[in-house]
Protein backbone atom coordinates (compact mmCIF):
# COMPACT_ATOMS: atom_id res chain seq x y z
CA UNK A 1 0.00 0.00 0.00
CA UNK A 2 1.55 3.41 -1.17
CA UNK A 3 0.02 7.04 -0.11
CA UNK A 4 1.02 6.98 3.81
CA UNK A 5 2.88 10.00 3.56
CA UNK A 6 1.86 14.15 2.97
CA UNK A 7 3.45 16.88 2.81
CA UNK A 8 6.58 18.50 0.99
CA UNK A 9 9.56 20.18 3.00
CA UNK A 10 7.01 19.00 6.45
CA UNK A 11 6.24 15.38 5.64
CA UNK A 12 4.50 13.02 7.73
CA UNK A 13 4.10 9.03 7.20
CA UNK A 14 1.49 7.15 9.35
CA UNK A 15 1.50 3.67 9.82
CA UNK A 16 -0.47 1.22 11.52
CA UNK A 17 -4.04 -0.66 12.08
CA UNK A 18 -6.76 0.25 14.31
CA UNK A 19 -6.29 -3.36 15.83
CA UNK A 20 -2.73 -4.20 15.24
CA UNK A 21 0.06 -3.54 18.33
CA UNK A 22 0.62 -0.10 17.87
CA UNK A 23 0.38 3.05 15.71
CA UNK A 24 2.70 5.64 14.66
CA UNK A 25 4.15 8.53 12.39
CA UNK A 26 7.35 10.02 11.43
CA UNK A 27 7.47 13.94 10.79
CA UNK A 28 10.34 14.20 8.58
CA UNK A 29 11.15 18.45 7.65
CA UNK A 30 11.18 20.04 11.32
CA UNK A 31 13.94 22.45 11.71
CA UNK A 32 15.99 22.10 14.77
CA UNK A 33 16.16 23.63 18.50
CA UNK A 34 11.98 23.72 18.85
CA UNK A 35 10.68 22.64 22.42
CA UNK A 36 9.11 19.59 21.86
CA UNK A 37 8.51 16.78 24.58
CA UNK A 38 5.67 14.16 24.99
CA UNK A 39 3.70 16.47 27.17
CA UNK A 40 2.94 18.78 24.84
CA UNK A 41 2.17 16.46 22.26
CA UNK A 42 -0.33 14.42 24.73
CA UNK A 43 -2.01 17.87 25.31
CA UNK A 44 -3.62 17.40 21.70
CA UNK A 45 -4.24 13.60 21.93
CA UNK A 46 -6.27 13.71 25.14
CA UNK A 47 -8.99 16.30 22.95
CA UNK A 48 -9.10 13.77 20.31
CA UNK A 49 -8.95 10.18 22.30
CA UNK A 50 -11.65 8.11 22.59
CA UNK A 51 -14.18 7.53 25.50
CA UNK A 52 -14.52 11.14 26.55
CA UNK A 53 -18.19 11.61 26.92
CA UNK A 54 -21.30 9.12 25.76
CA UNK A 55 -21.51 10.89 22.49
CA UNK A 56 -18.00 9.18 21.52
CA UNK A 57 -16.84 5.76 20.92
CA UNK A 58 -16.13 4.34 24.95
CA UNK A 59 -13.75 2.18 23.29
CA UNK A 60 -10.87 2.64 26.02
CA UNK A 61 -7.64 4.22 24.60
CA UNK A 62 -5.24 6.37 26.96
CA UNK A 63 -3.19 7.34 23.78
CA UNK A 64 0.03 7.80 25.38
CA UNK A 65 2.80 8.92 23.07
CA UNK A 66 5.86 8.04 23.23
CA UNK A 67 8.82 10.10 21.23
CA UNK A 68 11.02 7.90 19.82
CA UNK A 69 13.93 10.01 17.90
CA UNK A 70 14.23 13.05 17.24
CA UNK A 71 14.44 15.11 20.27
CA UNK A 72 17.46 15.80 22.78
CA UNK A 73 18.03 17.76 25.95
CA UNK A 74 21.27 18.25 27.86
CA UNK A 75 22.84 20.90 29.91
CA UNK A 76 23.04 23.24 26.43
CA UNK A 77 19.49 22.92 25.90
CA UNK A 78 16.58 24.63 27.91
CA UNK A 79 14.38 21.16 27.68
CA UNK A 80 14.02 19.38 25.29
CA UNK A 81 14.35 20.47 21.80
CA UNK A 82 13.86 18.70 18.35
CA UNK A 83 17.47 17.94 16.10
CA UNK A 84 16.17 18.43 12.45
CA UNK A 85 16.22 14.58 12.23
CA UNK A 86 12.97 12.51 11.33
CA UNK A 87 10.78 12.79 14.72
CA UNK A 88 9.01 9.01 15.07
CA UNK A 89 6.06 8.92 17.69
CA UNK A 90 4.30 5.70 18.75
CA UNK A 91 0.87 5.02 20.51
CA UNK A 92 -0.06 1.55 21.72
CA UNK A 93 -3.50 0.27 21.32
CA UNK A 94 -4.50 -1.13 24.51
CA UNK A 95 -8.30 -1.91 24.11
CA UNK A 96 -8.47 -3.78 20.99
CA UNK A 97 -12.09 -5.88 20.49
CA UNK A 98 -11.35 -7.82 17.42
CA UNK A 99 -14.02 -10.15 18.19
CA UNK A 100 -16.43 -7.76 17.64
CA UNK A 101 -15.86 -8.32 14.36
CA UNK A 102 -15.95 -11.51 13.80
CA UNK A 103 -19.29 -11.38 11.81
CA UNK A 104 -18.49 -9.19 9.07
CA UNK A 105 -15.05 -10.53 8.44
CA UNK A 106 -17.10 -11.76 4.88
CA UNK A 107 -19.79 -8.88 4.86
CA UNK A 108 -19.39 -6.16 3.31
CA UNK A 109 -20.50 -3.14 5.63
CA UNK A 110 -22.23 -0.38 3.33
CA UNK A 111 -20.62 3.10 3.66
CA UNK A 112 -17.22 1.49 4.28
CA UNK A 113 -14.32 1.11 2.66
CA UNK A 114 -14.76 -3.17 3.03
CA UNK A 115 -15.69 -3.06 -0.44
CA UNK A 116 -13.68 -1.17 -2.32
CA UNK A 117 -10.19 -2.16 -0.50
CA UNK A 118 -11.32 -6.04 -1.34
CA UNK A 119 -11.25 -5.39 -4.93
CA UNK A 120 -7.89 -3.39 -4.46
CA UNK A 121 -6.13 -5.14 -2.50
CA UNK A 122 -7.56 -8.88 -2.83
CA UNK A 123 -6.86 -8.69 1.28
CA UNK A 124 -8.65 -6.81 4.12
CA UNK A 125 -7.77 -6.06 7.76
CA UNK A 126 -11.62 -6.36 8.83
CA UNK A 127 -11.16 -5.82 12.76
CA UNK A 128 -12.19 -2.18 12.86
CA UNK A 129 -11.86 -1.29 9.31
CA UNK A 130 -7.52 -1.74 9.74
CA UNK A 131 -5.69 0.90 8.23
CA UNK A 132 -9.09 2.85 7.03
CA UNK A 133 -10.15 3.10 10.35
CA UNK A 134 -9.94 6.66 12.20
CA UNK A 135 -8.00 5.20 14.61
CA UNK A 136 -4.74 6.49 12.47
CA UNK A 137 -6.05 9.64 12.96
CA UNK A 138 -4.32 9.89 16.66
CA UNK A 139 -1.08 10.16 14.63
CA UNK A 140 -2.08 13.11 12.51
CA UNK A 141 -3.40 14.86 15.64
CA UNK A 142 0.43 13.57 16.75
CA UNK A 143 2.40 15.47 13.95
CA UNK A 144 0.08 18.43 14.21
CA UNK A 145 1.61 19.45 17.59
CA UNK A 146 4.90 19.27 15.96
CA UNK A 147 3.87 21.73 13.37
CA UNK A 148 2.32 24.11 15.61
CA UNK A 149 5.96 24.00 17.24
CA UNK A 150 6.93 25.26 13.66
CA UNK A 151 4.33 27.81 12.87
CA UNK A 152 5.37 29.33 16.47
CA UNK A 153 3.18 30.91 18.77
CA UNK A 154 2.03 33.83 16.42
CA UNK A 155 -0.65 31.39 14.82
CA UNK A 156 -3.77 30.17 15.97
CA UNK A 157 -5.61 27.11 15.22
CA UNK A 158 -9.03 26.46 16.89
CA UNK A 159 -11.68 24.40 15.39
CA UNK A 160 -15.66 23.97 16.28
CA UNK A 161 -18.74 22.06 15.63
CA UNK A 162 -20.96 24.12 13.68
CA UNK A 163 -23.38 21.70 12.69
CA UNK A 164 -24.88 17.72 13.82
CA UNK A 165 -27.55 16.20 11.69
CA UNK A 166 -30.23 19.43 10.77
CA UNK A 167 -28.90 21.17 13.68
CA UNK A 168 -26.91 23.88 12.96
CA UNK A 169 -25.68 26.53 15.26
CA UNK A 170 -26.49 30.63 15.54
CA UNK A 171 -23.81 32.64 14.31
CA UNK A 172 -24.49 35.46 16.00
CA UNK A 173 -23.96 33.57 19.28
CA UNK A 174 -20.40 32.26 17.82
CA UNK A 175 -18.24 32.07 21.26
CA UNK A 176 -14.66 30.30 21.02
CA UNK A 177 -14.13 29.87 24.90
CA UNK A 178 -17.66 28.18 25.03
CA UNK A 179 -15.86 24.93 22.77
CA UNK A 180 -14.08 23.90 25.87
CA UNK A 181 -17.35 23.64 28.21
CA UNK A 182 -19.09 21.40 26.23
CA UNK A 183 -18.49 17.52 24.43
CA UNK A 184 -18.86 18.80 20.96
CA UNK A 185 -16.58 21.84 20.93
CA UNK A 186 -19.59 23.61 19.96
CA UNK A 187 -19.28 27.87 20.17
CA UNK A 188 -23.03 27.66 21.04
CA UNK A 189 -24.26 26.94 24.42
CA UNK A 190 -27.86 26.85 23.25
CA UNK A 191 -27.31 24.69 20.49
CA UNK A 192 -25.16 22.60 22.55
CA UNK A 193 -27.90 21.71 24.71
CA UNK A 194 -30.32 20.96 21.67
CA UNK A 195 -27.55 18.66 20.18
CA UNK A 196 -27.49 16.15 23.65
CA UNK A 197 -31.34 15.45 23.08
CA UNK A 198 -30.66 14.71 19.14
CA UNK A 199 -27.40 12.84 20.56
CA UNK A 200 -29.25 10.63 22.81
CA UNK A 201 -32.02 10.01 20.46
CA UNK A 202 -29.63 8.83 17.69
CA UNK A 203 -27.32 6.69 19.76
CA UNK A 204 -30.15 5.18 21.42
CA UNK A 205 -31.91 4.23 17.61
CA UNK A 206 -28.59 2.59 16.99
CA UNK A 207 -28.27 5.10 14.48
CA UNK A 208 -25.83 8.00 13.33
CA UNK A 209 -25.28 11.58 12.39
CA UNK A 210 -22.93 13.77 9.92
CA UNK A 211 -21.82 17.15 11.12
CA UNK A 212 -19.70 19.63 9.99
CA UNK A 213 -16.36 21.16 11.91
CA UNK A 214 -15.09 24.59 10.95
CA UNK A 215 -11.62 25.53 11.96
CA UNK A 216 -9.61 29.12 11.43
CA UNK A 217 -6.16 29.63 11.62
CA UNK A 218 -5.24 33.41 12.70
CA UNK A 219 -2.21 34.98 12.77
CA UNK A 220 -1.33 33.15 9.20
CA UNK A 221 0.74 36.02 7.54
CA UNK A 222 -0.06 37.05 3.84
CA UNK A 223 2.54 35.45 1.05
CA UNK A 224 1.98 31.81 1.83
CA UNK A 225 1.32 29.20 -1.01
CA UNK A 226 1.48 29.34 -4.63
CA UNK A 227 -0.38 29.69 -7.93
CA UNK A 228 -1.90 27.21 -9.90
CA UNK A 229 -0.17 23.80 -8.81
CA UNK A 230 0.94 24.92 -4.96
CA UNK A 231 -2.73 26.69 -4.06
CA UNK A 232 -2.91 26.82 -0.11
CA UNK A 233 -6.30 26.20 -0.41
CA UNK A 234 -5.98 23.09 -2.80
CA UNK A 235 -3.38 21.69 -0.64
CA UNK A 236 -5.61 22.50 2.46
CA UNK A 237 -8.97 21.06 0.70
CA UNK A 238 -6.70 17.94 -0.13
CA UNK A 239 -5.83 17.50 3.66
CA UNK A 240 -9.14 17.87 4.91
CA UNK A 241 -10.75 15.70 2.13
CA UNK A 242 -8.64 13.13 4.21
CA UNK A 243 -10.01 12.92 7.00
CA UNK A 244 -12.14 9.90 7.53
CA UNK A 245 -15.60 10.57 6.71
CA UNK A 246 -14.77 13.84 5.17
CA UNK A 247 -16.91 14.35 1.91
CA UNK A 248 -17.20 17.62 1.89
CA UNK A 249 -14.96 21.33 2.29
CA UNK A 250 -15.35 24.44 1.60
CA UNK A 251 -13.00 27.41 2.06
CA UNK A 252 -14.41 30.87 2.98
CA UNK A 253 -18.19 31.40 2.14
CA UNK A 254 -17.60 28.22 -0.23
CA UNK A 255 -20.92 27.29 -2.18
CA UNK A 256 -22.61 29.44 -0.69
CA UNK A 257 -20.63 32.65 -3.14
CA UNK A 258 -22.04 30.97 -5.84
CA UNK A 259 -25.24 32.46 -4.75
CA UNK A 260 -23.90 35.89 -4.30
CA UNK A 261 -23.75 38.89 -6.38
CA UNK A 262 -19.92 40.10 -7.76
CA UNK A 263 -20.27 43.09 -5.40
CA UNK A 264 -21.45 40.83 -2.31
CA UNK A 265 -18.39 38.68 -3.14
CA UNK A 266 -15.57 40.83 -3.19
CA UNK A 267 -13.79 41.20 -0.29
CA UNK A 268 -13.65 45.41 -0.48
CA UNK A 269 -10.43 46.66 0.88
CA UNK A 270 -9.12 50.27 3.32
CA UNK A 271 -6.12 51.25 4.68
CA UNK A 272 -6.65 50.54 8.56
CA UNK A 273 -3.79 51.81 11.01
CA UNK A 274 -1.33 48.54 10.34
CA UNK A 275 -1.90 48.38 6.50
CA UNK A 276 -4.45 46.80 4.21
CA UNK A 277 -7.82 46.55 6.05
CA UNK A 278 -10.40 44.06 4.55
CA UNK A 279 -14.17 44.57 4.83
CA UNK A 280 -14.90 41.02 4.77
CA UNK A 281 -13.09 37.31 4.13
CA UNK A 282 -15.42 35.73 1.96
CA UNK A 283 -12.59 34.03 0.23
CA UNK A 284 -11.18 32.48 3.67
CA UNK A 285 -7.68 34.07 3.89
CA UNK A 286 -6.77 32.78 0.58
CA UNK A 287 -6.55 35.04 -2.88
CA UNK A 288 -5.00 33.21 -5.64
CA UNK A 289 -4.01 30.05 -4.09
CA UNK A 290 -1.83 32.66 -1.72
CA UNK A 291 -2.51 33.73 1.97
CA UNK A 292 -3.96 37.51 2.33
CA UNK A 293 -3.10 38.08 6.00
CA UNK A 294 -6.73 37.40 7.34
CA UNK A 295 -8.31 34.43 8.83
CA UNK A 296 -7.63 31.08 6.96
CA UNK A 297 -11.46 29.09 7.14
CA UNK A 298 -11.88 25.79 6.28
CA UNK A 299 -15.18 23.64 6.58
CA UNK A 300 -15.38 20.00 6.31
CA UNK A 301 -18.38 18.19 6.22
CA UNK A 302 -18.30 14.63 7.64
CA UNK A 303 -20.62 11.93 7.05
CA UNK A 304 -22.63 9.85 9.64
CA UNK A 305 -20.72 7.20 11.29
CA UNK A 306 -21.41 3.98 8.68
CA UNK A 307 -20.63 1.79 11.72
CA UNK A 308 -24.55 1.14 13.38
CA UNK A 309 -26.83 -1.14 14.91
CA UNK A 310 -29.52 -0.83 12.17
CA UNK A 311 -29.60 -3.76 10.24
CA UNK A 312 -28.47 -2.23 6.11
CA UNK A 313 -28.70 -4.36 3.12
CA UNK A 314 -25.18 -5.55 1.53
CA UNK A 315 -23.73 -8.96 -0.19
CA UNK A 316 -21.25 -10.80 1.38
CA UNK A 317 -17.74 -11.81 -0.34
CA UNK A 318 -18.94 -14.29 -2.08
CA UNK A 319 -21.92 -12.57 -3.72
CA UNK A 320 -24.68 -13.58 -1.22
CA UNK A 321 -27.15 -10.79 -0.21
CA UNK A 322 -27.03 -10.22 3.41
CA UNK A 323 -28.39 -7.66 6.21
CA UNK A 324 -25.09 -6.36 8.07
CA UNK A 325 -25.43 -4.70 11.89
CA UNK A 326 -21.59 -3.69 12.99
CA UNK A 327 -21.16 -4.51 16.84
CA UNK A 328 -18.91 -3.03 18.78
CA UNK A 329 -18.05 0.80 19.89
CA UNK A 330 -18.70 3.59 17.79
CA UNK A 331 -19.14 7.02 17.55
CA UNK A 332 -22.87 8.10 17.42
CA UNK A 333 -21.30 11.23 15.27
CA UNK A 334 -17.58 10.72 14.44
CA UNK A 335 -17.56 14.37 13.67
CA UNK A 336 -17.25 16.05 17.23
CA UNK A 337 -13.98 13.99 17.57
CA UNK A 338 -12.77 15.36 14.17
CA UNK A 339 -11.86 18.48 15.58
CA UNK A 340 -8.91 18.15 16.93
CA UNK A 341 -7.77 15.90 13.53
CA UNK A 342 -8.93 18.98 10.99
CA UNK A 343 -6.66 21.71 13.31
CA UNK A 344 -3.59 19.23 12.98
CA UNK A 345 -4.56 18.78 9.10
CA UNK A 346 -4.20 22.75 9.03
CA UNK A 347 -1.52 22.96 11.17
CA UNK A 348 0.21 20.73 8.93
CA UNK A 349 -0.12 22.35 5.57
CA UNK A 350 0.64 25.69 7.41
CA UNK A 351 3.84 24.68 8.51
CA UNK A 352 4.85 23.08 5.17
CA UNK A 353 3.75 26.63 3.93
CA UNK A 354 5.90 28.44 5.82
CA UNK A 355 8.93 26.29 4.89
CA UNK A 356 8.23 26.09 1.66
CA UNK A 357 7.86 30.19 1.56
CA UNK A 358 11.14 30.45 3.52
CA UNK A 359 12.92 28.23 1.31
CA UNK A 360 11.92 30.32 -1.57
CA UNK A 361 11.87 34.03 -0.82
CA UNK A 362 14.38 33.51 2.39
Amino acid sequence: MSHNTFGHLFRVTTWGESHGAAIGCVVDGCPPNLPLDEAYVQGFLDKRKPGTSRFVTQRKEPDEVRILSGVFADDRTDGQVTTGTPISMMIENVDQRSKDYSEIRDRYRPGHADYAYDQKYGIRDYRGGGRSSARETAMRVAAGAVARRVLGDGITIRGAVIQIGPHMIDPEHWDWDETGNNPFWCPDAKTAAQWEDFLDETRKAGSSAGAIVEVHASGVPAGWGAPIYGKLDSELASAMMSINAAKGVEIGAGFAAASYSGEENADEMRMGNEGVRFLSNNNGGVAGGISTGQDVVVRVAIKPTSSILSQTRSVTRDGDEVDVRTKGRHDPCVGIRAVPVAEAMMACVLADAKLRHRGQLG
